[in-house]
């Protein structure tokens, strides 16, 4: 890659566009639920700057392997988030970079993501849509 390429704010923020596209598709196969869950946590995440591209990457190659992990031990979007999805990503956030502000919107939205991802979760599980 180039340095004009590497110093991009996209590069910066998500890393390489290889590595994101990679991401994203694991991030596709998912199970509704659970791929609801990761968008909501991921653009929560948007707010965290890590020091470098190399951590932003690993970040989320870090919680698609986490949402994977989960949907092959058949585990619910709640178990694996915990009640408080907020809290959730900022300690997931805080293994990669000192943090970023996050509006109370963000938080929200967060929090209602989630909610959404359990209920498909929950839905999936009963067989009923």
């Amino acid at each position: 890659m180039s340095e004009v390429g590497k110093s991009g704010i996209i590069a910066k923020m998500i890393g390489p566009k290889k590595r994101w596209r990679a991401y994203r598709a694991r991030v596709k196969e998912l199970p509704e639920g659970h791929r609801t869950a990761v968008v909501a946590i991921e653009r929560h995440l948007m707010h965290f700057v890590p020091t470098d591209a190399d951590s932003s990457a690993s970040m989320f190659e870090d919680l698609a392997d986490l949402f994977e992990q989960a949907v092959a031990d058949g585990t619910p979007i709640r178990e694996v988030v915990g009640e408080d999805p907020v809290e959730f990503a900022e300690t997931f956030a805080r293994n990669y970079s000192d943090g970023g502000y996050v509006p109370a919107r963000a938080r929200r939205r967060l929090a209602d993501g989630i909610e959404r991802a359990a209920a498909e979760d929950t839905a999936g599980a009963d067989g009923t849509v």
